[in-house]
């Protein structure tokens, strides 16, 4: 069986850093300009440098996205980018365009090519066009079907790896390529600024009525109208059935997610992970995985296309939801008394019940907040400060980059 990879979302350095401690094999992001995600904080060049550098001093990969649909003007300085991004050591970029695909094989021959999703990969021949043109990595469009994902494995030179999203918000266009964003704000969704108008509430008008107010509302439930509102897919119970179609990385979505998300993401995936490939005939479905990965904002969970006959009830009709709230982040290690400093996220007091969630043994265990103190070594009993600094007394170890929750 091929080594599987763990593929998660940086939209930021404290998602990258988050995504790396909780078990991510490799984590992908962008520069300032030419990804998907304009209004995520991104990288600068010396910042890419470093966390290029260090992911490699972790052992884990960098794949430093380049996926807009560009227009003439995008080209302007991309050539030296794509060169600087080779010269600095990233493990990959990842390009939807032909156009940039040439580019970078002309200008960096040696930095591999990953295709993106958006370039909507949904069949062997358009993967094996791919692969003739120098990419090392498809990733597949999302409207597939495991068996048409074997079929694609099959048809595919050996080298060439399959890529797939695992879980993460799905766009109600094909593969992404959405225009509600570009028609509605002039924000283009495929050159990085989608606002996600597909998320907002809509009213529906009779055409012979037109222009006499009269819009009615599509009420769905108490929450509001989302009728091109998709759930969020989520493939946890079902890695071996992806890794038997040939899936070798898989990707969660969430760029612009936050780092309470990256970190329960991907530590229910890397768990789920290490057990298939610790006794991949043993995997089976477990209901307790979905539990977890509800303990942070979500929509209501779909398989989408990858079980044949696609989820029918795939739109959603309410906002996202969770059963858990974000509480603080440790960001020192517990000392010898047990205090370890958070810092806040959200209220809690002497007396609350917090779960920890760590990539250590220490996951899920709970305790009971008896003794915390600010900086200045005063008790504190109620922590209504937001991002408060704060000596929290834990009965198990702490270590920084874990984090604190709190159910419902």
């Amino acid at each position: 069986m091929n080594k599987l990879e763990l593929l998660a979302p940086a939209g930021d350095m404290e998602k990258l850093e988050t995504a790396y401690y909780f078990g991510a094999d490799a984590c992908y992001f962008a520069g300032k300009r030419w990804g998907l995600r304009a209004f995520s904080e991104n990288f600068g060049d010396d910042e890419l440098k470093y966390y290029i550098d260090y992911a490699h001093k972790l052992g884990k990969k960098a794949y430093i996205t380049v996926n807009i649909q560009a227009h003439n003007s995008d080209f302007a300085g991309l050539d030296d980018y794509i060169r600087y991004l080779e010269k600095i050591g990233a493990d990959a970029i990842i390009v939807s365009d032909a156009g940039i695909l040439s580019l970078a094989k002309e200008v960096a021959p040696n930095l591999p090519i990953h295709i993106s999703t958006q370039a909507s990969a949904s069949n062997k021949y358009s993967a094996k066009f791919w692969a003739d043109a120098g990419a090392s990595r498809i990733i597949l469009a999302r409207e597939l079907s495991l068996t048409e994902i074997r079929e694609i494995r099959d048809f595919l030179p050996d080298e060439v790896e399959l890529e797939a999203f695992v879980h993460g918000a799905m766009c109600i266009s094909y593969s992404g390529r959405c225009l509600l964003s570009n028609y509605l704000t002039g924000r283009d969704s495929n050159r990085g600024a989608c606002v996600q108008a597909c998320r907002w509430e809509y009213y529906i008008t009779e055409k012979s009525r037109v222009g006499e107010g009269e819009e009615y509302e599509i009420q769905q439930d108490d929450r509001g109208t989302y009728i091109l509102n998709s759930k969020d897919l989520c493939m946890i119970n079902y890695l071996d059935k992806m890794a038997d179609a040939g899936v070798t990385s898989f990707k969660i979505e969430g760029r612009m997610k936050s780092a309470y998300y990256v970190a329960n993401v991907v530590n229910a995936y890397r768990r789920a992970l290490d057990l298939y490939e610790h006794d991949p005939k043993s995997f089976k479905p477990d209901p307790s995985r979905i539990t977890e990965l509800e303990k942070c904002s979500h929509r209501h969970f779909t398989t989408g296309f990858c079980l044949g006959e696609h989820d029918r009830e795939e739109i959603s009709s309410s906002m996202p939801v969770s059963t858990y709230d974000f509480i603080a982040n440790v960001i020192e290690d517990s000392n010898a008394e047990g205090f370890a400093m958070v810092e806040q996220r959200n209220r809690f007091k002497v007396g609350d019940t917090l779960e920890i969630l760590s990539p250590t043994d220490t996951f899920n265990k709970t305790f009971v907040v008896t003794e915390m103190f600010n900086e200045a070594g005063e008790i504190v009993e109620d922590a209504n400060l937001v991002q408060q600094h704060l000596k929290l007394k834990c009965p198990y170890p702490l270590h920084k980059r874990d984090i604190l929750r709190k159910a419902k």
